[in-house]
This record gives structure tokens, sequence and C-alpha cells, in this order.
């Protein structure tokens, strides 16, 4: 019988075939904290006993979430994990002077690599799954126990395939592909398995598109998300210089799936997933019907703050004006990408439309800070979750949407198709 992806990587990292269900004790090669997790999992660390890192070139802490810091609760915690990384000299540490959204960060800097296994005390570490890797969240003392052995323990997911068919329409990104998966499959469709991104569609996606996909496969209740290495993916790789050797892992033509889900990207317009879940999704010819206004539009985010967002939304935005009673911020993913958006006019377009052009962070994400929703506010974003209060007040209302779609609907105040401009 035939292995999975998943069950290859797991295999080669344990030293003998693996299959779906098994208990199995790995060794990790990522291990990732943030300025919000990482304390807890320190704090668990030094009351081990432990005075050293088993892996600490395989350990990063990316300062992400309230960096700068917002308040003096978010400092003191920020603060821990600095001393943390100053007293072992870590130096996969990434602080203000070289910040960045982690999910994003990481494989940027070549430290995320085909065949690895990463886990990370934040829920979109799937994301790193575009890379022809496993990735998944854990708790913070999970975190803890890998900081100290190096390894962790897992049951193997059990896998389901998407085959994705057909050229995407304009303005179909990676996030329509996974908010339509999202929709078919509810929030627990996919509970603690792996969702295996497969088809023709996968040779017209982007890195970033990728990513995209990836990075909601927790959405849909999956442990982790995948797309195995193709062309595409080594030419990302190409230039970086990568911290471990890819091993390139395809799953067998006879490998065990529990469900097989067809998806007909040929014919799917732009998705909107409405208050209060990803999966309320709904067409763009929908949301568009229900005429609604919009207090705030948000561009960036794990999901969707990279390069390939921003110009997306700059195309949009060139000449236009953001509407009078609604507010757009914009968010790199990491300076990198906010250097290169400088580069190429990207800024000058989005601030003369009247945006915000922000530092890199998740902070109106998760209603930390830079982006709050006020009683009763409506928000287009790029972001990954619209659950109640997820950005602010409880009674505020998110409508998760693609890169065009956020711009557009900046534009024109309420929920607007891009093709209409």
């Amino acid at each position: 019988m035939g292995q999975t992806i998943t069950e290859k990587i797991f295999s080669d990292h344990v030293g003998h075939a693996v299959k779906a269900g098994e208990i199995i004790k790995s060794k990790i090669d990522m291990v990732i904290g943030n300025d919000i997790t990482t304390p807890i999992s320190i704090r668990a660390f030094e009351e081990s006993g432990a005075t050293k890192l088993a892996n600490p070139d395989g350990f990063s802490i990316v300062m992400d979430h309230y960096i700068p810091a917002k308040d003096i609760a978010s400092a003191n915690q920020a603060k821990i994990s600095r001393e943390f990384a100053y007293k072992h000299d870590l130096k996969h540490y990434f602080d203000e002077k070289d910040m960045g959204i982690e999910h994003a960060l990481l494989p940027e800097k070549g430290l995320i690599v085909p065949g690895d296994v990463i886990i990370g005390a934040d829920s979109h570490t799937c994301t790193h799954g575009a890379l022809g890797a496993f990735a998944t969240g854990m708790g913070s003392t999970d975190l803890a126990f890998a900081m100290i052995t190096g390894e962790n323990w897992f049951k193997v997911p059990e896998s389901i395939k998407v085959v994705f068919s057909g050229k995407p329409k304009k303005y179909v990104y990676g996030k329509d592909l996974i908010l339509e998966v999202i929709r078919i499959l509810g929030v627990d469709g996919a509970l603690y398995r792996t969702l295996e991104f497969t088809g023709d569609t996968i040779g017209y996606l982007s890195m970033d598109d990728r990513f995209s996909l990836c990075n909601m496969a927790i959405e849909a209740g999956a442990k982790s998300g995948i797309v195995a290495v193709d062309d595409i993916t080594k030419a990302f790789l190409n230039d970086k210089n990568l911290a471990r050797e890819p091993k390139f892992f395809y799953s067998d033509e006879d490998a065990t799936y529990v469900h097989v889900l067809h998806i007909d990207v040929a014919n799917l317009e732009p998705v909107i997933a409405y208050p209060f879940l990803p999966s309320n999704g709904k067409s763009i010819n929908e949301a568009v019907k229900d005429d609604l206004s919009i207090d705030q539009v948000f561009i960036g985010s794990c999901t969707n703050g990279r390069l390939e967002d921003l110009r997306i939304a700059a195309t949009i935005l060139k000449g236009r004006k953001v509407a009078r009673k609604t507010r757009l911020i914009i968010t790199p993913a990491t300076q990198k990408i906010s250097l290169q958006a400088q580069k190429e006019g990207l800024v000058d377009i989005f601030i003369e439309a009247g945006a915000v052009f922000s530092n890199p962070t998740c902070g109106a994400c998760l209603g930390g800070y830079m982006g709050i929703l006020g009683e009763g506010e409506r928000c287009v974003s790029t972001t990954n979750r619209n659950f109640v209060g997820r950005m602010g007040a409880r009674t505020s209302e998110i409508y998760l949407a693609n890169s065009a779609v956020a711009a557009a609907s900046a534009v024109m105040g309420k929920i607007t198709d891009p093709r209409s401009l």
C-alpha cells in the first residue's frame, strides 16, 4: 500500500515506514515561537531545569504580534523573549530590526525547507506546508518539550485529497480556493487531518497563492495543509540560503485518503466569508447584491500580506481614492516586502489613494492594535478569521476576502466585485 506525502515525511524522520493513525515521536526541524506564546514556553523550559536548547539552530522566535509594543503589558511580554534570546545567543531571533510576520518571514529567510517537520505555537503554522513540509500549530508547553528534547509526539494524520481543476478566472486566487474548501467542508470537516492540495490548478498558483491556501487549512479543522514541490516551489527556493538540504516527497498513486474532494476552479468566482465563520462563504455576486457598506478594509496578515497581494491592491487603487466613509489599512508581511513595495512605487499609490501603510505586524488580525473595530462596524479583511470580536468590538462584522476584492471595496465603500471597476 502506498503512502501519502505526509506519511513519507514522518517515515523519513523516524527511520521506518509509518501509516496514518500511528503515534510516533519525531525529530523537529524548526520550532517557531512568537512574542505572545513564547513566554509560556520559556517558563516551562526553565521550570523543567533545562539549561540549553536541544537544537538551537532549529528554534526561532519572531516578534510579530504586538511589536513595536502597544502598551506596557506587551512591552513586558516581549522583554521575556528578548532576554531569553540574548541569553541563549539565539541565531534565529527576529525583532524590530528585521521584523516580519513569522509565517512570511521564515520562508523568506530560507529557514523552512521541503521535507521538514515544523511546529509553532501559532495555529497558522500550517502555512509552511506550501513548501512541501509538514507544519502544524501546537501549544506552548508542546513547544517547550521540543525546545528541551528536539522532538515531539504526533499522531500521523489521515489525509483528505483536494483536487483543483481548471485555470482560475481573473481576480480568483489561492484565498478563494481555500475559502471554497472551507465552505464545503465546514470548520471541522478536516479535523486532525492533512489537506493535501493537488490538481492541474496548482500549476497556475504562485507561491504567495499557495501560502494563502495552506495558511487557512486550520480553519477547516485540519492539522496541516500541504502542496508537493514543483518547479514553482524550486524557483522560490532558488535564491535562498536554505538552512538544510531539501527533501522532496510525493504521494504514491495508491496512497490512502479518507476523502477526495474535487473543485472546478475554472467556474469559481471570488469567495467572501460572511460573519461569523470562515465557512460562511458566498460568491462575490451574492455579496454585491447585499449592498453592504464598509467602515474599514484591511489588507495584510500571514494570509494575504505578501508582495503579490500589495501589487494586486495597487493595480486597483492606482488613480482612485478610498471612499470617504471607509478606512483602508495596508500591512506588509515583512520588512523586505515593505522595501520592495516602496521601490515599485506601490506605497505612493496606497498613500495617494488615502490608505495607511503600516509596519509588519499581526496586530489588526487578532484585534490587538493597528486596526481595532468599533461597535457595529463592518470590515472587509484579507485575514483568516471572522469570529465574533476577532478584530475588536463583539458587535463588529468581518468579511474575509482576497486582496482584489478588499481594494475594490475600499474604493467603493461597500463590498465590490473588482471586475466592475
